[in-house]
């Protein structure tokens, strides 16, 4: 029975159309492209029912039960099957949105003067600011460089600097090391710190003194250091 609306096939679908105008007597479309049991067929605006008023059973035409009289307007809605599986979740296109918010925020302040750096060269202004990462106090006090560029940590006992992690030549920062209470704790340092003339420095030993470690890391294996002693 033909019928005014819309179908219950039109669910997790999409639908492409195709509309002509029928010659007098025509009773087959051909050049059609759906799937069996996924197309709807409209004459004047009237949706018909499959298999009474029209079989769709080939993919590619569409036979009417009764012939079309000339001028009738006929549509074809081809209705695509998917699954839900082949497209993103709530979550998974929120997550694509915020990128996508913050990838255009960045580009909308990139200015003639405020351009991001090319891979080689290019000059910045402004602050370019590396946070100061606390270091865990302990007999070997362990620094992963893949964190930060500057570190520090306050000696409660004698202690050794072991070598840093994660180093990378070029890499460059500073250690703060502060003196605890009691002062007088000393550090020694990994094979891998250099210092001028190959001496390591000794540090102050007063209560709360505060030295500065400066470095550059020159090889994997290899960190040039200086250090700043009782700076306040």
């Amino acid at each position: 029975m033909s019928y005014l609306g819309r179908s219950g096939k039109l669910s997790l679908k999409a639908q492409e159309k195709v509309s002509f105008l029928a010659t007098n007597g025509q009773t087959a479309k051909t050049g059609l492209s759906y799937v069996p049991n996924f197309v709807e067929v409209y004459v004047n605006g009237i949706l018909l029912t499959d298999t009474t008023d029209f079989t769709a059973t080939n993919g590619n035409s569409v036979t009417f039960t009764v012939a079309l009289a000339l001028n009738d307007e006929v549509t074809v809605v081809s209705l695509k099957t998917f699954t839900v599986a082949d497209h993103y979740t709530k979550s998974a296109a929120n997550t694509l949105l915020a990128a996508k918010a913050t990838t255009t925020a960045l580009a909308t302040t990139t200015t003639t003067a405020n351009a991001a750096l090319p891979k080689a060269g290019g000059t910045m202004t402004g602050a370019a600011i590396g946070a100061v990462v606390a270091l865990t106090d302990a007999s070997s006090i362990a620094t992963n460089l893949a964190l930060s560029n500057n570190f520090s940590v306050t000696l409660a006992g004698s202690r050794t600097l072991a070598n840093p992690t994660n180093t990378v030549a070029g890499q460059s920062g500073s250690i703060f090391i502060t003196q605890d209470g009691t002062g007088s704790r000393t550090l020694a340092y990994g094979s891998n710190f250099k210092f001028v003339a190959g001496e390591a420095p000794v540090l102050s030993t007063t209560a709360a003194a505060v030295d500065r470690i400066d470095y550059v890391v020159a090889a994997a294996t290899k960190i040039h250091a200086v250090v700043s002693l009782d700076v306040k």
